[in-house]
């Protein structure tokens, strides 16, 4: 097989292997990474003697991700305050009948299982039972294969994503887009009013407020819970950065559903770029999730503007 020819076959699994890598690590820039490096593997394999290079190249990209979850982990033990997934923010509204140049990251959150309320879960599980759980019942990869990955027996592989299995089962399932758009939409034209009663009407009875700054900007440092203590939270935020704060959020699709996306504001009080989703129960906001680390926006390919002064806009 020529190198040409073996390119085109790689590129041809590229947007499976993302939505391997990603769902994985919950790390764009570790996903975009396992794939080069499966990509530098294979061309120095014997690729004529790969039977099933899709499967191959899972296989690849999982270990690569194994080893990326342990060294993640050692990270969040001197993490600032809560960690979240690394969002992935496109564009809003993609024109019907558009083939040419989609975003291969588009193509990875298409799926429900990228959600943000089933990534945080995913988080919340030990690298093993998250590797044995993506694969198995994500990508259909049998369990002795899973076992191989991680190093385990079959029926060990088995258990951990049985285990995984039930934590992800207690995730709210995704609504669909409508009632997602509606429930997010209310949201913020209570947050436009100030009135922290309606901004509480706009939420779910059981709500929380995660952010994820890595102690770069003002963000909560622990979950806030509640529907006043969320409301609260985020027209305090709203006075803290000024009026001007909520006309730099623009929508945008944040891991397949209605979010936002800012470039910042300048000035006195500078509010820093950042993105935004949300996950939507009973018709109202249940979670809202504040990405402010900058180096948790390497998924944002919505082009952005440098931060601007309050009261200017784009043109």
């Amino acid at each position: 097989m020529s190198t040409v020819s073996l390119a085109e076959h790689f590129q041809s699994h590229r947007s499976h292997l993302l939505s391997v890598g990603y769902r994985v690590t919950g790390s764009v820039a570790d996903a975009e990474d396992a794939v080069q490096e499966s990509w530098i593997r294979l061309a120095s394999a014997d690729a004529e003697s790969i039977e099933d290079l899709r499967a191959w190249l899972t296989t690849v990209v999982a270990r690569i991700c194994r080893d990326r979850l342990k060294s993640a982990a050692s990270r969040r033990e001197t993490y600032v305050g809560q960690w979240l997934p690394e969002p992935i923010v496109t564009a809003r509204d993609v024109p019907a009948g558009t083939t040419l140049s989609v975003d291969p990251l588009q193509i990875v959150v298409r799926t429900e299982d990228t959600r943000l309320a089933a990534l945080v879960v995913l988080d919340s599980l030990t690298p093993p039972q998250r590797v044995a759980f993506v694969l198995h019942d994500g990508f259909s990869v049998p369990f002795d294969d899973v076992a191989s990955i991680l190093d385990v027996s079959t029926a060990s592989a088995r258990q951990l994503a049985s285990r995984a299995r039930k934590q992800v089962d207690s995730t709210p399932a995704p609504v669909p887009d409508a009632e997602h758009d509606a429930a997010v939409t209310a949201l913020m034209a209570a947050l436009a009013t100030g009135d922290v009663g309606r901004v509480a009407q706009a939420l779910h009875p059981e709500c929380r407020m995660i952010g994820d700054s890595g102690g770069t900007a003002r963000t909560a440092a622990q979950i806030v819970r509640g529907p006043d203590k969320c409301a609260h939270f985020f027209l305090g935020l709203v006075a803290m950065y000024g009026e001007n704060t909520l006309g730099s959020l623009e929508p945008a699709s944040v891991n397949g559903q209605l979010g936002y996306v800012s470039s910042g504001l300048v000035g006195a009080r500078s509010f820093p770029a950042r993105a935004g989703g949300f996950t939507v129960r009973d018709g109202s906001v249940w979670a809202s999730y504040d990405f402010a680390n900058p180096a948790k926006l390497r998924g944002v390919t919505v082009p952005l503007d440098f931060p601007r002064e309050p009261g200017t806009h784009r043109n």
